[in-house]
């Protein structure tokens, strides 16, 4: 007997199948695998270190009504080819996001970054400003590469490999889970995270956590667009006031989302959708709806 939650992954299964469906997009160093709905303005959405282009099912859907949103399965994850260099930069990262992006036609887009993906899209903010019209933070993760955290990143390289070779991607996503949510966030919530992270690849998995440990946000700072960072009000993960004190070394406005934990892209899609949708209408017009 199906259970509810096993009801409402297979509509979410089904909706991604039929309504933000993946294709691969050739590049000259690989396959990237995307997921895209709607037409006009460009959102393009990277998300974190324990999830995929699937989990902005939500939100893409009620942007798709007004712009082309395209999310990509980052690097090593889904079907996009690893990075050649097994402890990846941003630079790296945002090297194959301008390969994608040319390959798309988009000249300019709204880029949004949810926890790890904040790294790759301050990344290529700072390389080619041009090419984004504003961005956007969503619980960004920091990193650990300031040489005062070395020590910290050693123990979270440590600990997160150990946990891959010891518990494997399925006990991890397990386990997990529900550490990227609030504690009200529903049973679907839970299981749409959760079945996010358990496709997981390794190898695209030790790239980020490389990429996690390697990298600063802060090195990005000196950015040449409009920015903004939200977090989730009870996110555990990057905390409201680590957020905001990215925020006000980024010189960027700052904002928390209500009921809602690290992954706020799943636990609240409809006030996700609304703040993306307010930034693209002032990267448009420098007005907010």
């Amino acid at each position: 007997m199906l259970h509810a939650t096993d009801h409402s992954l297979a509509g979410l299964a089904a909706q991604l199948q039929q309504r933000f469906a993946q294709r691969l997009v050739p590049l000259a160093d690989g396959v990237q695998a995307i997921r895209e709905a709607g037409h006009g303005p460009a959102i393009v959405l990277l998300h974190g270190i324990g999830s995929g282009a699937a989990c902005w099912l939500q939100v893409a859907l009620q942007l798709s009504q007004h712009a082309r949103v395209i999310a990509w399965d980052a690097p090593g994850y889904g079907d996009s080819s690893p990075l050649a260099n097994p402890a990846p930069q941003a630079a790296d990262y945002a090297r194959r996001l301008q390969q994608l992006l040319d390959a798309l036609h988009i000249d300019d887009c709204l880029l949004v970054g949810h926890s790890l993906g904040a790294l790759s899209a301050a990344a290529l903010t700072q390389q080619q400003p041009q090419r984004v019209r504003r961005l956007v933070l969503i619980s960004p993760a920091r990193g650990y590469g300031d040489p005062a955290r070395a020590e910290q990143a050693q123990q979270v390289r440590s600990q997160r490999l150990h946990s891959l070779e010891q518990l494997g991607i399925a006990q991890m996503a397990n386990q997990r889970s529900a550490h990227m949510l609030s504690p009200a966030a529903s049973r679907e919530a839970r299981a749409w995270v959760q079945w996010n992270m358990a496709r997981l690849l390794p190898q695209g998995y030790r790239q980020a956590i490389e990429l996690l440990c390697g990298e600063d946000l802060l090195r990005y700072a000196a950015l040449a667009v409009p920015c903004e960072v939200h977090c989730g009000a009870a996110d555990s993960i990057t905390r409201p006031e680590d957020c905001q004190a990215l925020a006000k070394a980024l010189g960027a406005a700052f904002a928390l989302i209500a009921e809602a934990g690290h992954a706020s892209p799943i636990e609240q899609p409809e006030a996700v959708a609304a703040l993306l949708a307010r930034a693209l209408e002032e990267s448009l017009t420098g007005t907010a709806l």
